[in-house]
């Protein structure tokens, strides 16, 4: 067992960005067409091209995750968009009009951040949640079983499926006892510390076929090739202490999430009225089939005294010796379809508005094995934990001159979390890693200006996401969460030819 409903929402969550001209109106654009970027939104925005397109994008980011006690900051450079679109006139007076096609590459998702958190625990410890993990094996034989590679007599303990790895570490390093009736238990917490580094992304190649009816009608289609490439490096600590007993340990966990997704992306734009530059669009995304591989070690050190500090024990665990290295997982997953409604208009040329809706249900995500059998209890707690996903997105744009114009956005998006979610670990878990964080709904504001020459155009956007999330850095009911105030300014810039 790996997998669990925070893997699914990761996977599922996409992030506003493309283009500047794109991102400086939110994004708002499945129904006014002729960006780039809306090949991954409303592919028959591609259709309403007139003339051969090339354009990359690059951006500077700068990520917060502030809590009460600490700040966490990060700064990086991005290259974030890469495409062309290449325009077929079939015709004037013929009702199929232009023939377009595009490919385009661009960064959907960005995973750089930076947590750090920390605190009193007043009696609740992680141990606890060690204990409760191997609440049905004999604590006492697992201790007395000693690394597989020197003793090839005796059973590996990380090789037998009924063991959870962190319960086994935590009782080979004794912060895991025997209480009551031989029930595992552990210590009492007194504080804690916490570090996590996240990097990766999610890339995005989109190749686009998409026509112009009487211009009109125009539909088209993408097909989408995903690859995502999520690492975490994270650091706990803990202070604890039982009656005269008294120490504390240190948890380091390497999480990397790979794999590579594709879907189909179907969309279409109309303008109802002849006459009038209103129009609709709307479009389809099937859920994305995913081939993942998680890799993910760990070790745990203790420093503890008994007796008031009569006894020292020290001991240092690592996967690495007993499971030949990193532990490797690899299994499938299919996110959700996803459905977009969208209107748009121009003012005399002048001023250009769209709007945007669009639905999500995180909570259809689905996991299989390797071999194709379901993960049905994971699957179960994507069921439970996660919700549907309503974004709204509106922008505008207005031109000032001939060549210049000032463009405005604005996303929301309702949680993919239900209240009291968590992060449910099997009996026989092989993760380590039991923190986990709660999102709450997001906001996504931007503002641009654009340059429109006879061949070249250049756009600059300044965009700022916020949203505020609940760290726990392990599962107990009384666990108070850590507020996490999180945001992101990135100024995006977009260099581009028509010709």
């Amino acid at each position: 067992m790996a997998q669990t409903q925070y893997e699914a929402a990761r996977v599922s969550g996409l992030e506003l960005n493309g283009t500047a001209r794109f991102v400086g109106m939110g994004g708002a654009m499945g129904a006014l067409g002729a960006d780039i970027s809306t090949i991954g939104s409303n592919p028959a925005g591609i259709g309403m091209y007139r003339s051969h397109e090339l354009s990359t994008s690059l951006s500077w980011n700068s990520f917060s995750a502030d809590t009460k006690s600490y700040e966490s900051h990060k700064n990086r450079m991005s290259f974030d968009q890469l495409g062309f679109v290449y325009a077929f006139k079939v015709g004037n007076e013929t009702d199929l009009r232009f023939v377009n096609f595009a490919f385009n590459y661009h960064k959907s998702k960005n995973f750089t951040r930076q947590l750090a958190a920390g605190g009193s625990l007043n009696g609740l410890s992680q141990t606890q949640q060690m204990a409760n993990m191997v609440n049905h094996l004999s604590v006492g034989n697992i201790d007395d079983v000693y690394n597989y590679g020197d003793y090839d007599d005796i059973p590996n303990p990380y090789n037998n499926y009924s063991y959870p790895y962190l319960g086994v570490m935590g009782i080979r390093t004794e912060l895991v006892g025997i209480g009551a009736n031989d029930k595992p238990i552990g210590w009492d917490g007194i504080s804690n510390g916490y570090f996590s580094r996240e990097k990766g992304g999610i890339e995005s190649y989109d190749m686009n076929l998409s026509i112009n009816v009487q211009d009109r009608y125009y539909f088209g289609l993408t097909l989408g090739i995903d690859g995502i490439n999520y690492r975490k490096d994270s650091y706990y600590t803990e202070d604890i202490v039982d009656g005269a007993h008294s120490g504390y340990y240190e948890l380091d966990n390497y999480y990397k999430l790979e794999g590579v997704g594709v879907d189909l992306k179907l969309g279409a734009i109309i303008r109802p009225i002849e006459d009038s530059p209103f129009r609709i669009g709307a479009a389809i995304h099937t859920p994305k089939w995913y081939e993942l591989t998680e890799k993910y070690t760990a070790q745990v050190g203790s420093e503890l005294d008994y007796d008031g500090g009569l006894e020292h024990f020290s001991a240092r665990e690592s996967l690495e010796d007993y499971v030949n290295g990193v532990n490797l997982r690899d299994y499938t997953m299919t996110t959700p379809w996803k459905f977009q409604l969208s209107a748009g208009t121009t003012v005399e040329n002048m001023i250009a508005l769209g709007a945007e809706y669009e639905y999500m249900d995180y909570s259809t995500a689905r996991m299989r094995y390797k071999g194709g059998d379901k993960i049905h209890e994971q699957n179960a707690n994507v069921k439970e934990d996660l919700r549907g996903v309503h974004t709204v997105r509106v922008g505008m744009e207005a031109r000032l001159a001939p060549e210049f114009s000032v463009r405005a956005g604005y996303n929301f998006s309702t949680a993919a979390f239900k209240k009291g979610a968590y992060k449910a670990l099997d009996y026989n878990d092989m993760r380590t890693d039991v923190d986990y964080e709660n999102s709450f709904e997001k906001h996504t504001i931007s503002a641009g200006l654009g340059y429109r020459g006879e061949n070249f155009f250049a756009d600059l956007t300044y965009k700022y996401n916020t949203y505020k999330s609940d760290f726990y850095p392990f599962s107990a009911d009384a666990l108070r969460a850590t507020k996490v105030d999180n945001s992101r300014h990135q100024v995006l810039l977009t260099l581009g030819v028509r010709f």
